[in-house]
């Protein structure tokens, strides 16, 4: 049985590789790792938590009593955890600072001593790269981040490329672009804005709604990682983008049109300090070793539009039971 690590694989994007994990390999173990802050929940694994060859073990990655033995067991690390929310990132960098960056440098001095290793996947974001007002970011271009995630998220990105220099660890990084789907925490732009339109909620639209962000469906993005994990070659860096780039404006009237809501629920807040207006990638090299996008977006954002719909069990607690959530939302954009 090959043992994989899935780190913060209770959040988004983690639960649905550990989904995808468990579906296309009869001969994974996985375990997840997970501390379980707001956005990291049981609920999100719910259909797999028992599954047998699933182990849910509940602490921090920073905590290398529990974190370091996890890896040094492990043959296929995927370190998904961090705090990822931008707007929360600039009110308060620090924590940013110590998940991301520490506890990402945790985890490789383990993966260091680990014998059986023989990939890391260090998940990065194609915010490291900064606002591209033109073309799209390869992997070899400058990182210029401009908001204190992104840049947490760079440091990890670089830290984890210099254990492979200096240690021979077998790291690889990725950098994706915007993932949408199901189990997404509502404070992402998709979620946020298709359960409030549900409500008849308004939905915040920073600045003029011009920014630009290219769509990748999560189920893709488990795919490349799945191709990666075994023709990806260590040191390199692979672009992850979905080929769907959509301005924010014309991504909200989506949303209210699919729902049969009036443009009127659109309200206008003042933009976030340092936004970056627009991200594109380049992934011809992904590409190049058998990767595409499968998911259409107009397909992928009706279903996931559906699955909030018809799954309010799993936000609806989020958005009027968590204290967190509630006071974070009214800070952001007022009250209900």
């Amino acid at each position: 049985m090959v043992e994989v690590l899935v780190t913060g694989g209770a959040g988004f994007i983690g639960s649905n590789f550990v989904r995808y994990a468990l579906r296309s390999h009869d001969d994974w173990h996985v375990t997840t790792l997970d501390k379980l802050t707001y956005a990291g929940r049981r609920e999100n694994l719910h259909d797999v938590i028992d599954h047998p060859r699933h182990t849910f073990v509940h602490d921090d990655i920073g905590n290398a009593a529990v974190s370091a033995p996890l890896v040094e067991q492990s043959e296929i690390v995927v370190h998904f955890a961090a705090e990822t929310h931008v707007d929360r990132s600039i009110q308060s960098a620090g924590e940013f600072i110590r998940t991301d960056v520490e506890g990402t440098f945790v985890l490789l001095e383990a993966a260091r001593r680990a014998a059986r290793l023989r990939r890391f996947v260090q998940i990065s974001t194609d915010e490291v790269y900064g606002s591209v007002p033109a073309g799209a970011s390869r992997e070899t271009d400058e990182l210029k981040p401009r908001n204190p995630y992104a840049a947490s998220k760079a440091g990890a990105d670089r830290l984890a490329y210099s254990y492979w220099a200096t240690y021979n660890v077998p790291v690889i990084i990725t950098r994706a672009s915007n993932n949408y789907g199901p189990y997404q925490f509502p404070e992402k732009v998709i979620p946020l804005f298709v359960t409030n339109a549900i409500d008849d909620i308004p939905v915040p639209l920073y600045g003029d709604g011009k920014n630009v962000r290219d769509w990748l469906h999560v189920e893709d993005h488990c795919s490349a990682l799945d191709l990666l994990i075994d023709a990806g070659t260590s040191g390199e860096v692979y672009n992850v983008g979905g080929g769907n780039e959509v301005m924010n404006v014309d991504l909200t009237n989506r949303i209210l049109s699919t729902l049969g809501k009036p443009s009127t629920l659109i309200k206008p807040v003042a933009d976030r300090p340092g936004h970056d207006r627009r991200y594109a990638l380049d992934t011809t090299k992904l590409r190049g070793i058998g990767w595409a996008p499968r998911m259409p977006f107009e397909r992928g954002l009706t279903d996931t539009i559906e699955w909030y719909r018809t799954n309010d069990w799993w936000w609806r607690p989020i958005k009027e039971a968590d204290p967190a959530f509630r006071s974070y939302y009214e800070a952001q954009y007022g009250r209900r």
